[in-house]
């Protein structure tokens, strides 16, 4: 009896040591993004592997991860901002990356998203970087000017995406309607080889440069990048705060020799109110350590522009109080 009483202690104790602290430790941290030819995904998925440390890693003193201990994080590709706020909103993801307009007007329950209540649970963690408008023309179509997309086949992205709230902005902003177009919807992946097939003249995309799809795009075919006239730009920047001038310089794709002014947007990580505080300080702590700096600045050209000294221009909701603490302890809030 009391050697069974021995081996059943043990083995409870091992039992014990074995289970609970991995399954206790572990836990996942989804990271909503867009489709995977854009710069969402990408940055998304150097953001989620800096700010992973799963059971089990290396200590990060040893030359191991540097993220969050017991955390593993991953880039989930989705159809873009508009559905990365219902993502979230639904309890479906942890966090998002969202363009700002799109976070602001969920938050508020106004523009695009009205007559939807607010998301009034939406939480900042941090701006990342600028995104620009691109405005995508085969050469062949002859569309020089926003104007003369009137009548062509023109791909205004896909439903859910940040990029069609802003191309019927732009559109109405010359005087184009939707249905002035030959309107398709179409992932960016999509749209790039409907016009390498000829089924497509000009499509829209709202992203960092250089942008792969667009690139890729650029060595199959002579493509132009339609510029925004002084004009239509400043109507667009009136009636639409969030947005700012920008510029896609000369050389960025194959073919283009002269700089592209355009409107852009920034992109903005965001989470809800259901996110524990200390999660959240400690993905934000994780994002911004030096480690993290190493990987944005080698794994993208947007990833150098992912800093902390701009982590809060632009954000138009409240912090997650977690993100806010840390920022606070910088001493970049007072």
């Amino acid at each position: 009896m009391m050697i069974r009483l021995f081996l059943t202690g043990l083995s409870c104790a091992v039992l014990f040591l074995a289970m609970p602290v991995a399954a206790q430790d572990e836990r996942t941290f989804r990271i909503a993004t867009a489709g995977n030819a854009g710069t969402y995904f990408p940055i998304g998925g150097l953001i989620a592997n800096a700010i992973s440390a799963p059971p089990g890693s290396r200590a990060c003193d040893d030359g191991g991860a540097c993220g969050v201990p017991g955390l593993t994080a991953t880039a989930i590709s989705t159809n873009g901002s508009v559905a990365n706020v219902e993502l979230i909103a639904a309890g479906q993801m942890e966090s998002a990356f969202v363009q700002s307009d799109v976070v602001t007007w969920a938050w508020t329950g106004s523009g695009i998203w009205a007559p939807r209540p607010p998301v009034d649970g939406l939480r900042a963690i941090a701006n990342l970087y600028p995104e620009s408008m691109h405005v995508v023309a085969s050469a062949e179509s002859g569309i020089t000017s926003l104007a003369d997309l009137s009548g062509k086949r023109v791909s205004l992205d896909e439903p859910g995406s940040g990029t069609l709230v802003e191309a019927e902005i732009i559109l109405r902003a010359v005087g184009v309607t939707p249905a002035d177009v030959q309107a398709q919807y179409l992932p960016t992946t999509d749209a790039a080889n409907a016009m390498r097939a000829g089924q497509l003249d000009a499509f829209f995309f709202a992203g960092g440069f250089p942008a792969k799809a667009v690139s890729d795009l650029a060595n199959d075919m002579d493509i132009v990048l339609i510029p925004f006239d002084e004009d239509t730009t400043e109507i667009i920047l009136v009636d639409h705060e969030f947005l700012t001038y920008d510029l896609i310089p000369a050389g960025t794709y194959r073919g283009m020799t002269a700089d592209v002014w355009t409107i852009g947007v920034n992109a903005q990580w965001v989470t809800t109110t259901d996110q524990p505080d200390d999660l959240i300080y400690d993905v934000t702590r994780a994002l911004w350590n030096s480690t993290t700096r190493r990987l944005l600045d080698g794994g993208h050209q947007k990833g150098a522009l992912v800093t902390m000294e701009t982590a809060l221009d632009g954000v138009g909701i409240p912090l997650h109080p977690g993100a806010q603490r840390f920022y606070e302890e910088t001493g970049m809030l007072n």
